[in-house]
Order: structure tokens, then sequence, then C-alpha cells
């Protein structure tokens, strides 16, 4: 499947450069926007695929606490309940009582230690001529196993979290400026040297961050596939990938995927936790973000804390974080069309957006990747109710 991996980065930056543009554009989050765009019945729909993607995202947090703790019993220090505990009680205090500067300048440093899975490829036996023969998309398969799969893919690229979080996060960075004060300030009400000059600089960040994103997604299906995939070891947990990597990588290749695996889930449960959140305190017109305070937003911190809180109890519940991420990420793939549909039709309106609206590029490539989330939550739909897929 690592044909996916360049396949998706066109989409990746158009779905993402649009939803931080509505940010722009307006000063606003995508839940606010969406409560200006649509009447009351619409927005009830809307809101209600809110509320079921915090369902999801509570899961797949629960999915990267597993992950965090069983990392760290991997590097041996200790039961992976306790540290997924751990970890859950720290990621929420800090969001807590985190400013928005703060998170934002740990959040960028944590990302390089995703690095370690490029540096798997550098410690493992990779089949370089194979590699490419998936890179080119040589060993596609006709089969459900093969395109469930491919839409659990599709659901980690093309989440519909990340639209309500790259709005969300472009807006509390406007609000960090020095200008306009607290209110963000719209590029519209900026001149026009400084507007340019914002929209160029967010959509290089836009631009790569996505590419980062693909080099990791690239090493990781890569250093997988070279270690953990060469004696088809069933993988459900890190102490499975502990006894598979062992024999075929050495002791190098499982301390980068436990770092991997920590640095992981303490980058994604933020932002899972706190998209849908911000995404619903929006639709409902209340206050959000991490610079205020929770007595001055709290529907925004409550439903914070229930993801966390929710996603901490089924950790300690639950042992297959694996299957979770994959079931959750298929759940992502089959939401994804119904969002995107609704943050083009957002992105694309003039009275909304102004001279800031979607552009015929824009456009075709938003409104292309909607019609391929269509047609994978479509497989994904048929997978799950049939079991016919992975």
């Amino acid at each position: 499947m690592l044909w996916a991996a360049p396949v998706t980065l066109p989409m990746m930056i158009a779905v993402q450069e649009i939803s931080d543009r509505t940010a722009l554009a307006t000063g606003e989050s995508l839940g606010g926007l969406i409560r200006r765009k649509f009447s009351r019945k619409p927005r009830i729909v809307i809101g209600i695929l809110v509320v079921a993607l915090l369902v999801a995202n509570t899961l797949n947090i629960a999915a990267d606490l597993m992950a965090i703790g069983q990392g760290m019993e991997l590097l041996g220090a200790g039961p992976d309940h306790l540290w997924a505990a751990v970890a859950g009680a720290v990621i929420g205090l800090t969001l807590v009582t985190g400013s928005f500067q703060a998170i934002a300048r740990v959040f960028k440093w944590l990302c390089l230690a995703l690095l370690a899975y490029v540096g798997v490829l550098f410690v493992a036996d990779v089949d370089w001529p194979d590699l490419l023969a998936g890179l080119m998309g040589l060993q596609f398969q006709w089969s459900w196993d093969y395109l469930g799969l491919l839409v659990a893919v599709l659901g980690t690229t093309i989440s519909p979290y990340l639209f309500f979080w790259q709005s969300a996060h472009r807006v509390e960075e406007m609000r960090a400026e020095e200008i306009g004060g607290p209110r963000p300030v719209a590029l519209p009400d900026r001149n026009d040297s400084l507007a340019r000059q914002k929209l160029r600089a967010a959509r290089t960040d836009v631009f790569t961050g996505m590419a980062f994103s693909v080099l990791v997604m690239f090493a990781i299906m890569a250093a997988s596939a070279a270690t953990l995939g060469q004696n088809g070891a069933q993988i459900t947990s890190a102490a499975d990938a502990a006894k598979a990597l062992e024999p075929v990588a050495g002791p190098a290749a499982k301390a980068l995927f436990s770092i991997g695996f920590i640095a992981t889930g303490f980058l994604a449960i933020p932002v899972l936790a706190g998209s849908a959140s911000v995404g619903l305190a929006g639709l409902l017109g209340t206050r959000w973000g991490f610079d205020r305070s929770p007595r001055n937003a709290r529907v925004f911190y409550s439903l914070l804390a229930a993801g966390i809180v929710g996603g901490v109890l089924l950790a300690l519940a639950l042992d297959d974080p694996v299957g979770l991420l994959v079931f959750v990420a298929i759940i992502n793939g089959i939401a994804a069309a119904p969002f995107l549909i609704v943050t083009m039709l957002v992105s694309g309106d003039r009275k909304l957006m102004g001279a800031y609206a979607n552009g015929k590029v824009a456009a075709t490539i938003g409104w292309g990747t909607a019609a391929i989330m269509a047609a994978a939550g479509a497989v994904g739909l048929w997978t799950t109710f049939t079991g016919q897929g992975s």
C-alpha cells in the first residue's frame, strides 16, 4: 500500500489548506462558520455527526493511550495500564493549564520524535526493489481485505477531526499575534501586504507539514513491512511487536518503534480531544480555546475532559490498540465525505469568505477528494457490515 503515501499528499495539502484558509479569511473556527452558513435543521444533522466524531475520537484516544503505555512497557519502564493512565492525566492537565503558545511549542519539538520511524529504515534489512514496486502500485490487490485496509489508510490521512483542528489551530495562532489584541484579525482586515505575507506563511506551514506527515507515513509503512511484516506475525500489541522485531531487527528497531509509539500518542491525543470539542463548541456558539480558562469556556473544556477521561477508562479496559486504531480509521474514512462536503460548501461561500473563497484549483481538488472519500466510505460501510474486509 506504499503507493497511497504520495497519492494522498495533494489531497491532504488541499483539504488542510482549505480548512486553514477558512480561519484566515474570517477569524472564526470551522464550527462557528458552519453555524453561520447553515440553518437550524442542517446544523442539527451536522451536530449529530460532530457528536459521533467525538465518540470516535474517544476510541482513538484510548488506542493512543494504550500505545503510549505499551511503548513504555516495551522500553522496560513498567506496566502499560499504569503508563496509559499517567499519560492521560498529564495530557489532560497540560491542556487545561497550559497556554496555546506553550502547547504549540511542545508539539513542534515532539514531531521530531516521529523521525524514529525513518531511523528504522536504516537499521532494518529493507528490500528496496520490493519497496519500489509497492511505491509504484504494482502490488495492488482487488480484495475486500485490501480495500478495507485502504479505507483505514485514507481515514488516517483525510480525517474529519483534522479539518476542525486546522482551522481552530490557526484561529488560536492568530489570537496570539500582537496585532489586534486578543481577537484574531482576518485577512480582509489587514493591509494587502500583510495579508499576502500571512497567507503565504500559512500555506508554507501547511504544505511543509503535510510533506513531513507523508514522509513519516512512508517510513512507518516501509519500516513495518521490513520488520514486522517479514514473518507475517499477528500484531495486536507492543508486546507482539517486540517479539516479532527481535529476530529480524534487533534492539535498535525495538527502541525506535517504542519511541514512535509514545510520541505519536502524545501528539495525537490533544488533537483528537480538542478537535471535536472545538467543532461542537463553535457549532453551539459557545467560547472555546486553550488560552481561555475553564470558567470562560465551560462547554469546550467539559467536552475535552469527557474525551480524555473516557479514553483513559477504555484504555484500562481494552488491550488491542492496533485493532482499535484500524477500526476507528475505517470509521473516519466513512465519515470524511460528509464533513468534506460541509467544509467545501463553507469555503466556497463568497459571502463568508469574500475574495478568499475557493479558486478553481482548490475547488477541483477539494471536490475530487470528497468524491474519492465518498467512494471509500461506501467500501468502508460494506466491509464493516458484511465482515468481508480486514
